[in-house]
């Protein structure tokens, strides 16, 4: 009896293994899963059942199209089923009302699946959820007749959390081929994405046809850029038609957005009249924010954006329609006469009340003709249009103040969903914790908040670096928009991501890294005045290679194994490589010094969102790079620096120098002057000289300087530093007016 016993028990544990060993690793993560013994095994003779009702014929199709056009598996439907034959079928029933528009009951036995919907979307995710339970079976590479595909006995609920589960893609600032769209169609369905958010006007480019403006194309699809190459393209009317039926059959929304007033440099390139200084303009080609718009004051532009808004509403069904509405800035309105008499004729209080009064006349178009506006958070200014949904981006903020007036708002803050973002500051795991609820809204809103949204901008992005900037990142923000967040956990969805890239191989997808691929962690050690250089693989399977010499590191370069001391000045370039992927070089100067790790007192605070090494991050040797987000640049906004710093003895000094940074076009100035004092006792100051900024402001690339003032062996026990920043932006810059950012690395004392 004993010994049967024992094998009740060893047949227990090998088939509690076998059930473990065949849990799916399903992304999104379904809403439940409950297993039972056994598989189904799909080959040659299984057959698809969709009973008399054709709308199942649609939602199976992009499955049944995937096997046969992409695998060589062909599955053949039948409306009546016959004796002997293992089925797929689907129903859709008017019982399933737990499903709602999207959710489905997926049952997975020995003989059978069966899936049942209340409404087709829910028929086609099931589907989905079954073809990655399939592609993960062994894919043989033989005939016809070898193809087989397996999934473990088990029984499906699920539906999503939120009804908008989108991806914004930015088609301007590089375009994009239709043949791509088509393929991200795909793989957002995949992974149970339901929008598309089309970006397709923008500064530097137009890409959709408007038949009654065809200088719109003609023109502004194209732009010079700076070696004089013609760059662009656009989406004819034939396209977008395409696009957006291949999309509705995989029940994705395609939202397109057309941008007003501002991000419209290419329109006015192509109709300068519609502008308030009437040009001529260029289709930028160049990234940032700029200050011609469209004239507020001129009716002509009223009547050309809803000319252009007829077009595209008889392109795209959706109930919404997206018109930008954000970084506008406002100058050229404050110095136009048309402009100022709107808004005295409106009784309007400013030009942010214009903003809202322009919104609301687009907003009243829309609304006529049985469609909804949806705008960036920016439209909150001046007063929100009646009926419009709101796109928060700028944090949480937005999503909280559009739910609070009762208006509908889609959460994409670039905390979590910005996927241009480097991985450095955005990682997988810090997408994955986005919860698109706002702290502190009351559960009365929360139906207010229609879902999330990722968004891929483009400036340095073009076409071929997709892949890897939107995945594996995707991945993350499709489970927080469709499971429940209380059964979600970050190291349980990794888990599954290992297993879920063999499928995104599968699909030919060029997926990124998770995190920051070689972490740089450097501390100073004060009592033997050395760095210690610590280098981290951001994720399993990566092997870091450095050099400590300037030179290019490669796999024959020095291995890290574990971290290393320098009482020296030093550049280190680090690279990380695993199997089928390398990634690019990180490179650290480390500078020795004087002030190094020296006490200092300043009389201004850094701004939160770079606060860089934070109190000591001006003394700690670590140099910035040509990356504004690197972690190491520590700013200050509108405001004038000053830095005492100890140098505990009275020392001989030969120069005092300071690293900035500047951007001009994203606001980033190099400061106007950098005055440095000397001191023996704190007190009694000598000004040592002065260092007057002759740097060009309105080169728009990321560059960056020291800036140094010779002494000629001064002695001194400290030294100060005042910085002039310059405050505000020129009237020449589109953010004129407005306070500039000051980016500052290490104040260095030799």
């Amino acid at each position: 009896m004993k010994y049967f016993i024992i094998l009740i028990f060893l047949f227990l544990i090998i088939n509690g293994l076998q059930a473990h060993n065949n849990e799916i690793n399903v992304i999104p993560k379904p809403l439940s899963v409950e297993y039972s013994d056994g598989q189904f095994k799909m080959d040659k003779n299984v057959r698809l059942f969709t009973g008399f009702q054709p709308e199942i014929f649609k939602a199976s199709k992009a499955f049944i199209d995937y096997f046969r056009f992409e695998v060589g598996f062909h599955i053949d439907i039948d409306r009546a089923k016959e004796d002997k034959i293992k089925y797929i079928s689907l129903a859709l029933t008017d019982t399933a009302e737990w499903c709602g528009e999207e959710g489905y009951h997926l049952e997975i036995r020995e003989n059978g699946i069966n899936i049942i919907a209340k409404e087709e979307a829910g028929i086609f995710y099931a589907l989905q959820t079954l073809k990655q339970i399939f592609l993960y079976s062994p894919n043989e590479t033989g005939g016809f007749e070898e193809k087989v595909f397996y999934a473990p006995a088990c029984i499906i609920n699920d539906k999503p959390r939120f009804q908008w589960r989108g991806m914004n893609l930015d088609c301007c600032r590089h375009f994009m081929e239709k043949d791509f769209i088509l393929r991200y169609i795909d793989l957002l369905s995949f992974h149970k994405m339901n929008v598309l958010h089309w970006h397709l006007t923008e500064d530097q480019g137009w890409r959709i046809e408007i038949k009654k403006y065809p200088k719109l194309t003609e023109i502004g699809a194209w732009r010079i850029e700076e070696d004089g190459t013609r760059y662009g393209g656009y989406y004819t009317q034939e396209d977008i038609r395409e696009i957006v039926a291949y999309a509705a059959e995989r029940y994705i929304t395609v939202v397109p957005e057309i941008e007003m007033p501002g991000h419209s440099m290419a329109a006015l390139a192509a109709y300068p009249q519609l502008s308030c200084t009437g040009g001529p303009f260029e289709v930028e080609n160049r990234w940032g924010v700029f200050k011609d718009i469209y004239c507020a004051g001129n009716d002509s532009v009223f009547i050309f954006l809803k000319d252009v808004l007829t077009e595209v509403m008889a392109l795209f069904p959706s109930e919404y329609i997206h018109i930008g509405g954000d970084e506008a800035p406002k100058y050229r309105w404050e110095n136009c006469p048309k402009c100022q008499k709107r808004i005295k004729d409106e009784g309007l209080a400013d030009e942010h009340e214009l903003q809202s009064w322009f919104i609301t006349e687009i907003e009243k178009f829309l609304n006529d003709n049985g469609r909804k506006l949806i705008g960036w958070d920016e439209i909150l200014e001046g007063g929100l249009a009646p009926s419009a949904t709101v796109q928060s981006w700028r944090g949480f903020d937005g999503a909280y103040e559009a739910a609070m007036q009762n208006h509908t708002t889609i959460v994409s803050p670039t905390s979590h969903c910005y996927f241009d973002y480097d991985v450095a500051t955005t990682n997988l795991e810090k997408v994955y914790s986005f919860e698109p609820i706002p702290d502190g809204l009351p559960t009365d809103k929360y139906k207010y908040i229609l879902g999330g949204e990722c968004n891929m901008w483009t400036e340095y992005a073009p076409q071929e670096l997709i892949d890897s900037k939107v995945f594996p990142r995707l991945c993350a923000i499709s489970e927080v928009l469709w499971s429940p967040n209380e059964k979600r956990s970050f190291g349980e969805f990794h888990k599954r991501m290992e297993n879920h890239y063999t499928l995104l191989d599968k699909l030919g997808v060029q997926y990124g890294f998770e995190n920051q691929p070689v972490i740089i962690e450097a501390y100073t050690n004060t009592v033997n005045s050395n760095f210690k250089v610590s280098l981290i693989p951001g994720q399993e399977g990566l092997q870091i290679y450095y050099t400590l010499n300037g030179e290019e590191p490669d796999e024959n370069s020095e291995k890290w194994v574990e971290s290393f001391y320098s009482d020296t000045s030093f550049t280190l370039k680090a690279i990380a490589i695993g199997p089928n992927i390398k990634s690019e070089v990180y490179t650290r100067e480390f500078k020795n010094h004087k002030a190094w790790s020296k006490v200092y007192q300043y009389n201004a605070k850094y701004s939160e969102h770079y606060p860089a090494g934070g109190e000591g991050a001006l003394v700690d040797g670590v140099r910035g790079t040509n990356y504004y987000r690197d972690g190491i640049w520590q700013v200050y906004r509108g405001v004038n620096l000053e830095v005492k710093i100890d140098l505990y003895d009275t020392l001989s000094i030969n120069s005092v120098k300071a690293g900035f940074l500047q951007s001009s076009l994203s606001w980033i100035f190099y400061p106007e002057k950098m005055d440095v004092f000397v001191s023996l006792d704190g007190e009694n100051w000598e000004k040592a000289g002065e260092y007057v900024n002759l740097w060009p402001q309105k080169d728009e690339k990321m560059v960056h300087a020291d800036f140094e003032v010779r002494l000629e062996s001064q002695e001194a026990r400290y030294v100060k530093v005042y910085i002039q920043n310059m405050e505000y932006c020129p009237d020449w810059h589109p953010g004129a007016g407005s306070k500039t950012w000051m980016f500052i690395d290490e104040i260095i004392v030799e």
